[in-house]
């Protein structure tokens, strides 16, 4: 009979300690209904179901404020449920004249969301507090329910801040937005239906960058017919800082 090596035994000492020990743990910290129904512990589903309801959903606000919802549907803040900025309302639902829901008064819960931040979802309305109307609460000028801006925006930078900053440091710093994304002030109004094209074709940046296409000398200039003919310009160069290596 082969003799066990020495190392294994001093092995077999150490796994033997880890699995009384996971034994034991399962044993003792793992609570007993876990697993009864799935990978969870069992007793949560009842524990869950006594707590008291706070958010009552779209749904049940939609039963009494029928003309607000409805407004709501069609305006930008369409996907956002109303106890996002109204708090829990279940109990408003409980007692309607007892139980007012919050309204919000001051400028500090819109600028959670619309206060300027680069990594925000470009085309999300971005403003900075401390610049834009400081003074009067965003309600004065925008209705929470359906936040069109009050007049047709005279610049892109109100929705794009981040980019507007971006291409100001760049060699396009000099084109209007107007030179690239077809525009129309209808976008303003339905910025999510009503988008500005956006150039897809390599002839766009070619007007400007070809070889011997009209235009200042420092313009970059290359063979549009050779230069990585299997690319469009945008997957190599970003439009809004176009940096050359």
């Amino acid at each position: 009979m082969r003799k066990i090596p020495d190392q294994i035994k001093r092995l077999i000492v150490p796994f033997a300690i880890v699995a009384i020990l996971l034994l034991a743990m399962r044993y003792f910290l793992v609570p007993r209904s876990f697993g009864k129904y799935g990978h969870y512990r069992a007793d949560a589903v009842d524990e869950i179901a006594g707590l008291n309801i706070m958010y009552a959903g779209h749904d049940a606000c939609s039963l009494c404020h029928t003309d607000i919802s409805q407004l709501k549907s069609t305006g930008n803040h369409m996907g956002v449920s109303c106890e996002v900025c109204h708090e829990p309302a279940q109990a408003h639902i409980d007692d309607p004249t007892g139980v007012k829901p919050h309204a919000p008064r001051d400028r500090v819960l819109c600028s959670l969301c619309h206060g300027y931040n680069p990594s925000r979802p470009t085309g999300l309305p971005q403003i900075i507090p401390e610049a834009h109307n400081p003074t009067k609460p965003c309600f004065s000028c925008h209705n929470p329910h359906d936040p069109k801006p009050p007049h047709p925006l005279k610049e892109c930078s109100a929705c794009h801040l981040h980019i507007v900053r971006l291409k100001a440091e760049s060699a396009h710093s000099g084109l209007p937005c107007e030179r690239c994304h077809g525009f129309t002030q209808k976008h303003v109004v339905e910025p999510r239906g009503l988008k500005p094209s956006t150039p897809r074709e390599r002839g766009f940046c070619g007007a400007c960058h070809a070889a011997g296409a009209p235009g200042l000398k420092d313009i970059p200039r290359v063979d549009i017919m050779e230069h990585y003919n299997e690319y469009q310009c945008y997957q190599c160069h970003y439009p809004h800082l176009p940096e050359v290596d």
